[in-house]
């Protein structure tokens, strides 16, 4: 499916790129936010007269603004369109980014990263919805493939320069940095047009589609795809989280170096959602989504394993785990396309309800192993097996459903 008509005063080709750059950026946000100042969570702990576990909750606090903020933009969009919400949300992100970074205790800080969250969350809800707006079935799973292919640019250099910024200029200039990126993804906003038109949005009361989100839970479909990606994003969270005081602190990994750690996981996202962009109209989304689920759960309880034996050092934490983030690029584009598929008129809504499910497992995660931080990497391996293990049964639930309706046809021919 082409672009919307609005997008073809210009060469398509140029157009298509342009609007790749920028929905690319806006899904991003997620995670720049938090990757860039992960080096840091040590180095801001004695700065703010924290211990690590309670610097480790504005990872929470963040997903809580996060999961909070997309129920919100989401039926703001459906009626409004998602231009200006986008663009309420960058000006949001601004403001608690300058907070965090003027921030004099750990409070003050968990406080300002739910404004940051609460901002930021409309530019990752919207990007998804927008792919809606201008793509269906296959082409959709694949266009959301290539975007979680450019987007992990973000994690990938995101520790490497958080890494840099705290070596010469310390923690805050980290925030001060994210004021100057969303400035500039704001200015860049202004140059894309509406992708849902007057006709196509929602005549519905606010209210109405606020309580649509209770009808949404009646369908079975919907929400195993949405508990895939939040069992998922638990386990990855738990490891955002941990894998500083893991990696750093427990096997003295130097800060600047953790950044490229970090990014070995997230090279192998660009692999996988490159191949499943390949492979998805051959193949199929669902299957391609229980594969990289199957593969996440293996290598999940290989990281527990040797998260609770201590097994291989260094290498028996990264090994496993470089496994499990790479399974993103086959988990993440296809759940999402396919939690999407069925309600094209409520794109936004269901974006939204999606990410809050996929953005809570994140919240539990994060904060379980901050609670049960006991000094080892236990925590984290245990949180990272059980989400893998919840993602592959969400995602066989999938199938179940999706080979039920399909002998339902059948049987009706």
């Amino acid at each position: 499916m082409p672009l919307h008509a609005s997008f073809r005063d210009q060469p398509e080709v140029r157009q298509g790129w342009r609007v790749l750059a920028i929905l690319s950026t806006l899904m991003g946000f997620a995670s720049i936010s938090t990757d860039l100042f992960l080096p840091a969570i040590p180095t801001m702990a004695t700065a703010l007269r924290a211990d690590v576990g309670t610097v480790e909750l504005t990872i929470s606090s963040y997903l809580i603004g996060f999961s909070l903020g997309q129920l919100f933009w989401g039926p703001i969009s459906d009626r409004h369109g998602r231009r200006g919400p986008v663009a309420a949300g960058l000006v949001l992100f601004l403001i608690g980014s300058a907070g965090c970074a003027l921030s004099g205790s750990a409070s003050a800080l968990i406080g300002w990263r739910v404004v940051q969250a609460l901002g930021a969350s409309a530019s990752v809800v919207l990007a998804r919805a927008m792919v809606r707006d201008l793509y269906a079935g296959a082409q959709a799973a694949r266009m959301m493939s290539t975007l979680i292919a450019i987007m992990a640019i973000a994690p990938l250099v995101g520790p490497l320069v958080g890494g840099e910024i705290l070596a010469f200029a310390g923690w805050r200039a980290i925030f001060f940095t994210l004021v100057g990126i969303g400035m500039a993804t704001l200015a860049a906003l202004s140059t894309l047009e509406e992708t849902l038109t007057p006709s196509r949005r929602s005549t519905e009361p606010l209210s109405r589609a606020f309580a649509e989100y209770g009808q949404l839970f009646h369908h079975r479909r919907l929400l195993a795809y949405a508990g895939a990606a939040g069992c998922f994003f638990g386990g990855t969270f738990g490891y955002i989280a941990a894998s500083p005081f893991a990696y750093i602190t427990i096997h003295h990994l130097p800060p600047q170096l953790y950044g490229l750690l970090f990014g070995a996981g997230i090279v192998g996202i660009m692999v996988t959602s490159t191949l499943n962009g390949r492979l998805v109209a051959r193949i199929g989304s669902d299957r391609l989504l229980l594969w990289g689920a199957t593969g996440a759960a293996l290598a999940s309880v290989v990281l527990a394993v040797t998260a609770q034996t201590g097994w291989g050092g260094l290498a028996g934490l990264a090994v496993p785990m470089f496994v499990f983030v790479a399974t993103t690029g086959l988990i993440a584009g296809n759940a999402a396309a396919g939690a999407l598929a069925d309600f094209p008129k409520q794109a936004g809504a269901v974006s939204a309800l999606f990410g809050a499910f996929q953005y809570g497992g994140g919240i539990l995660g994060s904060a379980l192993v901050g609670t049960f931080a006991d000094g080892t990497a236990w925590p984290m391996g245990l949180v990272v097996g059980v989400g893998g293990i919840g993602t592959l049964l969400c995602a066989r639930t999938v199938s179940a459903i999706s080979f039920s309706r399909s002998a339902d046809v059948y049987e009706a021919t």
